[in-house]
């Protein structure tokens, strides 16, 4: 989907790359709240904005702990929703 190396919980997607960037899944109800974070932007790979995933831009994985971070919560959210 996205031209890039992507990781799924239970079908359903959570992380992967996107042009040097981390693309993360996470609730749609706190899409603006996850923008308003550093290092972040509207995932927008066809021209739209997805509503619930961000990209995450390399300064915010530059350590390890960022990158964990991110991941936990990407993997946390895609744990949550029923399984495809």
């Amino acid at each position: 989907m996205f031209g890039g190396i992507c990781f799924m919980i239970n079908g359903n997607m959570c992380v992967g790359t996107w042009k040097g960037s981390l693309i993360v899944r996470l609730e749609r109800e706190k899409h603006d709240e996850t923008l308003a974070e550093p290092h972040t932007k509207p995932a927008d790979i066809s021209g739209r904005t997805m509503k619930g995933w961000a990209l995450v831009e390399p300064a915010g994985i530059a350590t390890e702990q960022d990158l964990k971070d991110w991941v936990d919560r990407a993997a946390a959210y895609a744990a949550s929703l029923p399984a495809k």
